[in-house]
């Protein structure tokens, strides 16, 4: 993130910067967990904590507190209902919390080894409080951890370079599209396939991992997790229904299978002779993607991915 870096600029130029981090929202609010915005007292601004009035009148804050060299750590509660009590002025509904955060050139080391670990894609947690700011070389179980008890009683944490997994059992035209997509949605993306020297497999060099595989050994190369959506688009209704046997136990986060409606009815008439319940049948995403009419794989790259981030962020 080219936030880090400008920060570390202004800190290398004995500067004061203050942080704003969006550390929990609700509703319509424009600023979500994680949005960062810095103000640097030359008036250097980088960075959204949602825009609008709110972003505005909250940087002409941090504009006069750097100005009067007042460098304390609070957050505020932002209410977007227009003009109430706590209200930022907008009326899109929603509410956001909002840390100021001053860092200085005390903080070098720790923004050094944020912009480190972004470079060299490895994880860390970033942990902001009342009392610190603060890096860890270590991995986290989910994106963000906060609890907040009071005013100044809270903490936030955030795993830096945190990416939600792909897989995608099948190589060709539209397993490359689907690819490209998810990888400029930040997505860590793994397709996997049966076939050697498959051309489409060959060419995707978006992927982050590719394997030739054995399907009987699927569940070996698919780690569960909370983080873990699986697209199944094998080249034959035979691996598709030969991968779903092997996946639909574990319990998915989430699982789709792409094909005809026609398809997929039979697909199910064999499981359910087969034994699986309704409800295992239930859970899983079939046909895969937002109904939009697509057509070509890069239409329905789309249908996949929005109907992915529907259930990701709800």
């Amino acid at each position: 993130m080219k936030i880090w870096q400008h920060i570390l600029t202004k800190l290398q130029d004995n500067q004061t910067v203050y942080l704003l981090t969006v550390i929990e929202n609700s509703g319509s609010s424009p600023g979500r967990k994680g949005f960062k915005m810095m103000v640097a007292k030359d008036g250097f601004i980088f960075g959204s904590i949602g825009g609008g009035i709110m972003e505005f009148t909250l940087v002409e804050e941090c504009l006069q507190l750097l100005k009067e060299e007042k460098t304390s750590i609070f957050i505020k509660k932002q209410i977007h209902k227009g003009k109430i009590k706590d209200g930022s002025g907008m009326i899109c509904s929603g509410k956001q919390t909002v840390v100021f955060h001053p860092l200085n050139k005390n903080n070098i080391a720790d923004i050094k080894s944020i912009s480190t670990a972004l470079k060299k894609n490895t994880q860390g947690i970033l942990r902001l409080s009342p009392t610190s700011f603060s890096f860890a070389d270590k991995a986290a179980d989910c994106r963000f951890k906060y609890e907040i008890n009071a005013l100044e009683n809270w903490f936030f944490e955030e795993q830096i370079n945190y990416k939600e997994t792909l897989y995608i059992v099948g190589g060709g035209h539209v397993s490359l599209a689907v690819t490209k997509t998810f990888i400029q949605l930040g997505f860590h993306v793994i397709v996997l396939d049966n076939r050697p020297n498959l051309n489409t497999f060959v060419a995707n060099s978006f992927a982050s991992e590719k394997k030739i595989i054995n399907y009987e050994f699927i569940n070996t190369y698919i780690q569960k997790e909370s983080t873990t959506y699986i697209v199944i688009m094998t080249n034959t209704y035979i691996d598709d229904l030969f991968v779903l046997r092997k996946l639909i136990k574990n319990n998915y986060n989430f699982v789709g299978v792409l094909g005809s409606k026609a398809k997929l009815k039979t697909m199910w008439h064999v499981l359910l002779k087969e034994g699986f319940t309704q409800q295992e049948l239930d859970k899983i995403r079939a046909p895969v993607g937002l109904s939009i009419k697509s057509e070509t794989p890069e239409e329905i790259a789309i249908s996949i991915a929005a109907q992915l981030i529907q259930f990701k962020n709800n």
